[in-house]
């Protein structure tokens, strides 16, 4: 059970996805570093990436440390100002870690159930989460291929040959027809309305392909 009034970390993407960070401490040392409060264990991530400070009003800040590859909140760069950091904010890590910041007074659902937006994949357990619900029954293996290549391309557009290189491996791109993508697409689209009926997570790039709309 989580402490009452300790704000916390809960990581939506990226190697360890759902795990939750107390922020105990006055300051906590983010990076690839062993030596780092959270470890990220992402090549991405600088050995000392970020830091988090708690100010003397009670406050929390969130400071880059010169990162190789950047720390975002809410899709801006945090560079030499501190970043004030508030309930809901989401962080990214070197544009491959992704987690968001629950404050004090915010509530989370117990009991590991993970974030409460968005989809997430636990990719050890080939487990998918969406609004924090576990997908159940699992993916397919070709939903779950897909899923992970939309995932990882971050919000970027994804073209028919790489879907097909993804989900399909062995096959020659030309050998797949696009009826085929197609009807992969629309049922990824129906498993994940089964638990977020009011958000459109893959959204079709005419002529280009698709994206994935992640919350």
């Amino acid at each position: 059970m989580e402490e009452a009034g300790v704000p916390m970390l809960v990581i939506l993407e990226g190697e360890a996805a759902g795990q939750r960070w107390l922020l105990r401490e006055d300051q906590v040392l983010i990076g690839r570093g062993p030596d780092c409060d959270i470890v990220l264990p992402e090549r991405q991530v600088s050995r000392h990436h970020a830091r988090i400070e708690r100010t003397a009003d009670g406050r929390y800040l969130l400071h880059d440390l010169g990162s190789k590859n950047g720390t975002w909140v809410n899709g801006e760069e945090v560079r030499e100002v501190p970043r004030p950091l508030q309930d809901g904010d989401e962080i990214q890590f070197a544009l491959c870690v992704k987690m968001t910041f629950v404050g004090s007074d915010a509530t989370l659902p117990l009991g590991g159930e993970g974030p409460v937006r968005g989809v997430r994949v636990d990719r050890a357990g080939r487990r998918v989460f969406v609004g924090g619900r576990e997908l159940s029954p699992p993916l397919s293996p070709a939903q779950y291929r897909l899923l992970t290549a939309l995932l990882d391309a971050r919000g970027q557009v994804v073209s028919r040959e790489d879907i097909v290189r993804a989900v399909w491996p062995d096959e020659d791109v030309r050998g797949v027809s696009e009826q085929a993508i197609d009807a992969l697409v629309r049922r990824l689209r129906e498993r994940l309305a089964e638990l977020d009926p009011q958000h459109e997570y893959i959204i079709t790039v005419r002529g280009h392909g698709f994206r994935l709309e992640n919350r």
